[in-house]
C-alpha cells in the first residue's frame, strides 16, 4: 500500500506523520551530513577570500581530521533533522487537508503556500537551533586547537557566552530558506508526483526508484532558487557574525558590495549534491513508513 492509498482512507494522521517525517529525517541527515559539512565550510572559506574546491576541501579535511571530520555537529543535525521533517511533514499534510479542493486535490500554488507554513514552522521549532550549533561545530572544527568538546558541550558553551539567543541567531533567513524550500520542494514534487500518477496504468502506486528520482528533481529546483537565503543564513551563524553584521540585510549587503553577486551561490555543488540525495531519501522513506507507522497506530 502506498502513502497516498494509505491516506486516501481518511484524513492524515498528525502522528503518524510526525512519526514518519521523523525516520525519513534522521536517516536523510546522517547519510547526506558530509555534503554538508563541506558546503559549510566552503561558505567560510569564501567569507575568509580563500578559493577552493569541494574535491580539494574534501581532501584536505580528511588527510587532517580523517572521516570523523566530515562529521563536527552531526548529532545537533540528526536530531534537528528528525524534528524538523517531523513537523515539516506534519503541518503539510495539515495546510494540505484544508487547502486540497472539493475533488481532492490540490493545485500547484496551493501546495505552495501549504509547504511554505511547513517550512516556516520546522524553522523556529528545530532548524534554526540545529543550523546554528552545527554550523559553529563545523567551524570550531576547523581550528588548530578546536574549544567545543563535543556537541553538548559546544551548546553549553554558546548558550553560557551568548544566552539563548545565541542558538537563534540568523532565524529570520533560516525562515525564509526554509519557507522558500518547503514551498518551492513540496509543490515541485506533488507536481511532478500527479504528472508521474497520471501517466500509470490504473493509478498504481509508484514504483520506489520513481520516487526517489522524482524528489531528487525537486531538490533540484529548490537549491538554485533557494541557494541565496543558505548563504546568508550560514554567515550570521558564523562564530564572528555578532562583530561583522548588524543583521541579515546588512550581511547580504556586504556579500553583494563587497564580494558579488556570484558568492550567493557559493557551496551550490555539495548543496545540490546533498538535496538531491535528500530530496530522494526524504520521501521515499516518508512514502515507506508513513502507511507502516498509521497502520500501527
Amino acid at each position: 500500500m502506498s502513502a497516498a492509498a494509505a491516506k486516501g482512507k481518511g484524513k492524515e494522521k498528525p502522528v503518524a506523520s510526525l512519526l514518519a517525517g521523523a525516520v525519513a529525517g534522521g536517516t536523510e541527515a546522517f547519510v547526506t551530513f558530509p555534503l554538508e559539512s563541506l558546503k559549510t565550510q566552503l561558505q567560510f572559506a569564501a567569507l575568509d577570500g580563500k578559493r577552493m574546491t569541494p574535491y580539494g576541501l574534501l581532501r584536505d579535511t580528511v588527510q587532517q581530521r580523517g572521516v570523523a571530520g566530515l562529521y563536527a555537529g552531526v548529532t545537533a543535525v540528526v536530531i534537528g533533522n528528525a524534528v524538523k521533517a517531523g513537523v515539516r511533514f506534519t503541518t503539510y499534510d495539515q495546510f494540505k487537508a484544508l487547502l486540497t479542493d472539493s475533488e481532492g486535490k490540490l493545485s500547484a500554488p496551493r501546495s505552495m503556500l501549504a509547504g511554505l507554513g511547513a517550512g516556516m514552522a520546522e524553522a523556529v521549532v528545530a532548524v534554526t537551533p540545529s543550523e546554528t550549533i552545527k554550523t559553529k561545530m563545523i567551524e570550531d572544527s576547523k581550528r588548530a586547537e578546536p574549544r567545543f568538546r563535543g556537541t553538548a558541550h559546544g551548546v553549553r558553551t554558546i548558550i553560557a557566552e551568548e544566552g539563548y539567543r545565541g542558538i537563534y541567531r540568523g532565524v529570520g533567513p533560516v525562515m525564509l530558506r526554509q519557507g522558500a524550500n518547503s514551498a518551492v520542494r513540496f509543490s515541485s514534487y506533488s507536481t511532478l508526483k500527479q504528472l508521474a500518477q497520471g501517466s500509470s496504468p490504473g493509478g498504481a502506486p509508484l514504483p520506489g526508484w520513481m520516487t526517489f528520482a522524482i524528489g531528487a528533481t525537486a531538490g533540484v529546483i529548490t537549491v538554485y532558487s533557494t541557494m541565496p537565503f543558505d548563504v546568508v543564513k550560514t554567515r550570521m551563524q558564523s562564530l564572528r557574525a555578532k562583530q561583522e553584521y548588524r543583521n541579515a540585510l546588512h550581511c547580504a549587503y556586504r556579500i553583494a558590495t563587497e564580494e558579488g553577486v556570484l558568492k550567493f551561490w557559493k557551496g551550490t555543488v555539495p548543496r545540490l549534491g546533498r538535496l538531491i540525495m535528500s530530496g530522494g531519501i526524504i520521501f521515499s522513506v516518508y512514502e515507506k513508513a508513513y502507511p507502516v507507522v498509521a497502520a500501527v497506530l
